[in-house]
This record gives structure tokens, sequence and C-alpha cells, in this order.
């Protein structure tokens, strides 16, 4: 779909949607889009809420994930729990070998400490290109974002145009708020991450990823050493 044609679209979406239910959201474009519509999970608590409500709606739909090498222990087990409970094979997609080869052995293994710069190449890496494979051929994906996570996510919609990727994003869950998220989770038993009951409420890579207070923001254990609001790897980015 050409961009302007999308940009029409969507704001027809945005207004049949205002007040809609994600599983209504999801359950239309799933209708719509088939298997040209993706879902990318991280295995957080939000796309694990994701993954219950699209398995309850179809299990013929299309997921996958980010293996960036560098991910927790807990995350990569999750995996395969979320594959066995509801009867889906999560696809897996990694970086490419020789490019993290070539930066780490040009800038060392834990480059990212050493700048914005550094650790966007890193995300660049091991998250980004990935993507654009992942979503080679799709039309639309959806994303477990929430509009009150961070700074970077406030003024969310729950349809827009990702012009990162030139596709259609979906936000089923913008309006959600923390306690709406783990009433859900814990009311249908969904299998999450055991890290979100040690002080990790957003889990990304292990060295860029730290435990917060009860009375910190969600991302605040997200690249921790950086300004909150340079706090996207590049996969939401609005510039």
């Amino acid at each position: 779909m050409e961009p302007e044609k999308a940009r029409h679209q969507i704001q027809e979406y945005n207004l049949l949607f205002s007040g809609a239910g994600p599983e209504e959201v999801m359950a239309f474009f799933l209708e719509k889009y088939g298997q040209k519509l993706t879902f990318s999970t991280s295995l957080g608590a939000e796309d694990q809420v994701i993954t219950h409500m699209l398995s309850s709606i179809s299990k013929d739909f299309s997921i996958f994930t980010l293996d960036t090498g560098r991910l927790f222990p807990e995350t990569l087990d999750l995996i395969d729990k979320t594959n066995k409970r509801y009867g889906i094979s999560i696809k897996i997609f990694f970086p490419d070998s020789a490019q993290v080869e070539s930066m780490v052995n040009a800038k060392g293994i834990n480059l990212f400490y050493e700048s914005i710069e550094n650790r966007k190449e890193c995300c660049h890496i091991r998250k980004i290109v990935p993507m654009r494979r992942a979503l080679r051929g799709a039309e639309a994906w959806i994303s477990g974002l929430r509009a009150e996570q961070s700074v970077t996510r406030k003024g969310l919609q729950a349809v827009e145009w990702d012009k990162n990727f030139n596709l259609i994003k979906i936000n089923p869950l913008r309006d959600w708020t923390e306690e709406m998220l783990w009433d859900y989770i814990r009311s249908n038993n969904i299998p999450y991450n055991p890290l979100h009951d040690k002080g990790y409420p957003s889990i990304g890579c292990q060295p860029c990823t730290r435990a917060v207070g009860p009375d910190e923001d969600v991302r605040a254990g997200r690249w921790w050493w950086e300004l909150p609001e340079m706090k996207e790897c590049g996969l939401h980015r609005k510039d």
C-alpha cells in the first residue's frame, strides 16, 4: 500500500476502532490481511497477552521473535513454554554473524556502554536488520506497545503508519494500564518471564536491562545510562 493511501486508511481504522477491545481489533486485521499480518513478540508481558488473544482467535497466524544473541536465558526458555502452551511455532530471526563479528572485534563486546552511537549501532545490527528480514512480505504488523510505558510512546495510536518499515502497525494494547495487563495475565494463567517478579518490568538484552525500584518508570531499567527520551532501539522510532 502506498504511504499516502495508507495514512487515509489508518485514519478510518482509528475512527472505526475507537473504544474497541484488542481482540476485536486483531480479529479484524487477521481476517483482512491473513498471512500478510505478522506479530513481533519480545516475550514481554504485553506480547504474552497478545499471543494468548491471537491464539484464541486462530492458530493460523504469523508470529516471530528476534534473538539478538544477548537475551536472558529466562526469555529463551519462555519461547519454548509459549509454543507448547498455545500449540504454535514462534519463528526466530538472528542477526547476521559477520556483521556482529565485525562490530564486536572493532569496538568490543560491550560497546553500547561507551556511547549512544555505539548502542544504536548494536541495536541496528542485532535488531533492525533481522527485523527487516522478518517483515519482508508483510503489509501490517502487531506490536505490544502501550502509551503509558514511556515518554517516547505518548500519543500512540491504535493503528499507525510505520515509516521505518513502510507498513501498517497495530498497537492493540495502546490504552491498557499496567494493572489491566497483570490482571489479565493472572486471570488467564498466561506464561510470563519470571524476571518480571524480580523487578524487571521491561526486559530486553541482558547487558542493557536491570531491575528497577517500585517507584521507577517501567522503562527505567532499559539503557539506564541514557536520557528517557533516547530510550528506543529503533524498532519503534518516531523520527
